[in-house]
């Protein structure tokens, strides 16, 4: 199953809903979302910093991974940049294919 990154910078509204319902209530609910499309959330994590919250969860396809990101987003209690992750085994296959490419100007 394909592996994705959420990098989550909350609102004041969603610190301030954060610090009211806590940290674990907010992980059991991104980890209900998760599972109710068909995923797992495989790590949860708070930090100080640019970004609040950092997901890695396993969910079925890209379009899942947009439909949490927009719907969490669409929320208006924070903002969600998305990173795909590749496992070594991807890069192993990408390191087999041959792509034919002209580099500009070249």
């Amino acid at each position: 199953m394909p592996k994705y990154m959420f990098k989550a910078k909350l609102s004041a509204d969603g610190l301030r809903g954060t610090l009211d319902e806590g940290g674990t209530s907010r992980r059991e609910a991104i980890s209900k979302m998760s599972e109710n499309i068909g995923g797992r959330v495989e790590a949860f994590y708070y930090a100080f910093g640019g970004t609040d919250v950092y997901v890695i969860a396993d969910l079925p396809d890209n379009e899942s991974a947009a439909a949490v990101a927009v719907t969490v987003s669409a929320a208006g209690t924070g903002s969600v940049e998305t990173v795909v992750l590749l496992e070594p085994e991807q890069i192993d296959a990408v390191s087999n294919m041959t792509v034919d490419y002209r580099k500009p100007g070249g």
